[in-house]
Formats: C-alpha cells, structure tokens, sequence
C-alpha cells in the first residue's frame, strides 16, 4: 500500500484530527519507512524537544509583531488589516509536502465556518513558495488564505523557527521533501507547527507549539477561546 492509499483511507475514516495523525504515523513507521530512517526522524524530533525552543517561542499575553506577508496569488496580508476585521486564528505549518499538515489544515477548513461565526479570521503561514502554497489550498480546498512567509523570517519572530539537521537533510530528499525546492531558498529552516489566537488589540490569547509535527490540537479548541473573547468584549 502506498502513502497516499494510507492517506486516503485515513482521511475517510470518522475519526478526530489526532486520531488521523496517530494512524499516518504509525502505519509511515511500520508499513513504509525503513528503520533507519524513522530513527532519524524520531531523533531530530526528540533533539527540538530537548531544546526546549517551543518554550521560548510567543506564548499567551505576548503580543505579535506587526508584518504584512503576500498571500499564495500575491495579494499582501497586513497584521492590522487583519485585526481590523477581528480576532485571528493564525497557524504556522511545514509545507503540502507534509500530510500531518496537510491533515491539519484540512481540519481547519471544517471547522472555519464555524470560527468565523464567532467573528474569527483564519489565516496560514508556510515558508514554502507561492506556488506550492497555491497547491495547499487548491489540493486541500481551503476556503482561507496562505501566506507566504519567505525564508521563515516570520516564523523566526514569532520564535518558531528551526535548523534541520544534516542527517534530516538527506532523509527529506530521500522521500522527495527537498526544501530547497519547496521553499525556493536554502536554509533548510522549518517552522514547528503553531496555532495562535490573537485579538484585535495584537495580543496572543491562546498558544499551541508543537516540537513534535505529528501532534496538533483539535481546532474545536479553538471555540471556547473566541467565546471567551466575546465575552471580554461585551463586558467592554
């Protein structure tokens, strides 16, 4: 069975985002990849863990720094432009080459309606190239925009970017993830997965930092947060 057999037949199943992911992982684990190579994974995961970068990162009661970032089709994206409108959901994600992401933001666009009735806009970041970001949204038929955030230099504000190691070099070439294709720059830098509620004064009310790629929480998360910030305003 291939990867994407795997991935389809996920994707068809009834199953919450994190019970999707664990099932990606362990089938990529024990079905496709070969030892050598899921200990080099799971050893450059295990190293950002250790780090402890994620802690470091912009958490709850930070405030964001302002930048404005052109989307997938070139059209620019201004943080106030945004906050203008109202809260922002925003998530940082690795590229399309990588389906726990793919997964994700999947999951995202099911829920999207119902952030944006809680008077929420959902945006993506992506270090990759326009045109691969045009692929995410096309091949995930997203009904939100993806930014482009070239050579990851958002990402690094908002503390989430990371080196990839040599060994992990060799690893994404091996299974056609080159970075320097996808993200049309070399560093061979990546963002940790993210996801941040913002209110419309640029202060973060909610944080989740994930130094592990195959770990996401449920966008559902996200609805008592916009709530609560409802609230907050009403009582303004």
């Amino acid at each position: 069975m291939t990867l994407q057999h795997i991935i389809d037949a996920i994707e068809a199943s009834p199953r919450p985002l994190q019970a999707k992911l664990d099932a990606l992982k362990e089938a990529f684990e024990t079905q496709l990849a070969p030892p050598e190579v899921v200990s080099i994974m799971q050893r450059a995961t295990q190293a950002l863990v250790a780090s402890r970068q994620a802690e470091t990162a912009l958490k709850a009661g930070d405030r964001v720094p302002q930048f404005t970032l052109p989307d997938s089709n070139g059209e620019p994206y201004s943080l106030q432009h945004l906050l203008n409108k109202g809260p922002l959901v925003l998530t940082f994600y690795r590229g399309i080459w990588c389906p726990y992401c793919n997964f994700d933001l999947r999951a995202l666009e099911e829920s999207r309606l119902d952030l944006e009735s809680k008077g929420a806009q959902l945006v993506a970041v992506s270090q990759q190239t326009a045109a691969n970001s045009r692929k995410s949204k096309e091949a995930n038929h997203l009904g939100f925009p993806i930014l482009v955030d070239t050579n990851g230099d958002l990402g690094h504000q908002f503390g989430l970017r990371w080196q990839v190691p040599e060994d992990l070099k060799a690893v994404h070439k091996q299974l056609g993830a080159d970075l320097e294709i996808f993200n049309g720059e070399s560093s061979w830098t990546l963002p940790m997965p993210a996801r941040y509620v913002i209110d419309q004064d640029g202060v973060i009310v909610y944080s989740e930092v994930n130094p592990d790629y195959t770990r996401r929480p449920d966008p559902s998360e996200l609805l008592a947060v916009l709530d609560g910030l409802k609230k907050v305003k009403s009582r303004v």
